[in-house]
C-alpha cells in the first residue's frame, strides 16, 4: 500500500482531542462577552454529586449516580454478589467493594445497558437513558479539506501518535476516577467540549476538550490523584503534552504547556502541580486544553467540575 496514499486515514487518528485537532481548531479570542457567558455557564453548572459508598450497596441491583448525558459519566456500585459488568459492550472494573466508574461518549445514542453478572450465572440488567447535548454547531458553505499532510510529515507525527495511544492504554491501578475532580486551572473558557463545524452538510472533527485562558505561564495541578503516564515535550500538535491515569479507563490529558514539572510514571495527588500553561504545539495563544477520556469515550471536563468560584 502506498504509504502517502494512506495519509489521510492515518492522520484522521492523530489528534490528541485536541484544539488543534479540530476545524474549529485554534482557541477564540477570548472577549468580555464570551466570559461573560462562561462564567454564567459555570454558574448554572452544579458540582458533581457524590459517589454512593459500598455500605450503602448491600443490593440486588445497581446503585450511582452521575451526569446521565452525552459527555457525561456514572460512579456507582455493582450488585454485591456481581462478578463482572459491562456498559454497552465495554467490561466495567471492579474495585473490591464493586464500585465503578462509567461514562458516556460525546455522540452516545439514547440508552445503554448496564449488566452485571452474578456468582450464580444470573445476570441483571438496567436500560440507562442518556439525554442529548445541544452541541455548538456552526454550519459553513465551503467543502471539508481533504486533511492529511507530506509524509515527512508524518514520519515525525507517527511515533507521536503511537506515544499517545501507548499512554492512554495503559493501568496503573489508580483511584483518582473515585474522587470529586477539581479544576486544574481557573480562568476564562476560550473553547468548549463538543464544538463543531459541518462543511456543506459534511461533518468536522469536533473540539474534544476544553479551553482555559488564565494568562500565560499561570501553574496547573492535577484535577484528581493518578500516575502520570506521558509527561514530554515538542509534540507537532499538542505541544508540551501530560496524560495522568486516574484508573478505571478514565485518563486527562493537558496540552499545550510552557512548562512540565512532573515525569513519566510518577504518582500524583489532587492539586498538585504539574505543569504551566502556554501555547506550545498549534496553538494560537496560551491556554490548557483539558480533555478526558474513558477508554474510547471523549468525556465533557466541565460536567466533572463545580463552578469557578
Amino acid at each position: 500500500m502506498n504509504r502517502a496514499a494512506a495519509l489521510p486515514a492515518a492522520l484522521s487518528l492523530s489528534v490528541l482531542l485536541a484544539c488543534t485537532g479540530s476545524e474549529a481548531a485554534a482557541p477564540e479570542t477570548v472577549t468580555e462577552d464570551m466570559a461573560t457567558a462562561a462564567d454564567a455557564a459555570s454558574a448554572a453548572t452544579p458540582a458533581p454529586p457524590p459517589a454512593p459508598t459500598a455500605s450503602q450497596a448491600a443490593q440486588t441491583g445497581f446503585t450511582f449516580t452521575g451526569e446521565l448525558t452525552q459527555g457525561g459519566y456514572i460512579r456507582g456500585v455493582a450488585p454485591s454478589s456481581a462478578v463482572s459488568a459491562v456498559l454497552g459492550e465495554q467490561p466495567l472494573e471492579l474495585a473490591e467493594d464493586g464500585s465503578f466508574f462509567a461514562a458516556f461518549d460525546r455522540d452516545s445514542g439514547p440508552a445503554l445497558t448496564l449488566k452485571a453478572t452474578l456468582a450464580n450465572g444470573r445476570t441483571l440488567e438496567e436500560t440507562l437513558t442518556i439525554a442529548p447535548r445541544a452541541w455548538d454547531i456552526e454550519r459553513v458553505n465551503v467543502a471539508k479539506g481533504t486533511g492529511g499532510g507530506s509524509e515527512a510529515w508524518w514520519a515525525k507525527r507517527e511515533p507521536e501518535w503511537l506515544a499517545i495511544k501507548a499512554a492512554r492504554e495503559m493501568e496503573t491501578g489508580a483511584t483518582g476516577w473515585s474522587q470529586d475532580f477539581i479544576w486544574p486551572v481557573k480562568g476564562r473558557i476560550s473553547g468548549r467540549f463538543g464544538r463543531q463545524r459541518i462543511y456543506r452538510g459534511e461533518p468536522g472533527s469536533y473540539h474534544s476538550g476544553l479551553d482555559i485562558a488564565p494568562g500565560a505561564g499561570v501553574a496547573y495541578v492535577a484535577p484528581a490523584d493518578g500516575v502520570v503516564v506521558l509527561a514530554r515535550t515538542g509534540f507537532s500538535l499538542e505541544g508540551g503534552l501530560i496524560i495522568i491515569d486516574h484508573g478505571a479507563g478514565l485518563n486527562s490529558a493537558f496540552l499545550h504547556s510552557s512548562r512540565i514539572v512532573v515525569t513519566e510514571g510518577q504518582h500524583v495527588k489532587q492539586g498538585e502541580h504539574i505543569g504551566n500553561v502556554g501555547a506550545t504545539g498549534r496553538a494560537s495563544g496560551p491556554h490548557l486544553h483539558w480533555s478526558l477520556k474513558w477508554n474510547d469515550a471523549r468525556l465533557d471536563p466541565l460536567l466533572f467540575v463545580g463552578p469557578q468560584n
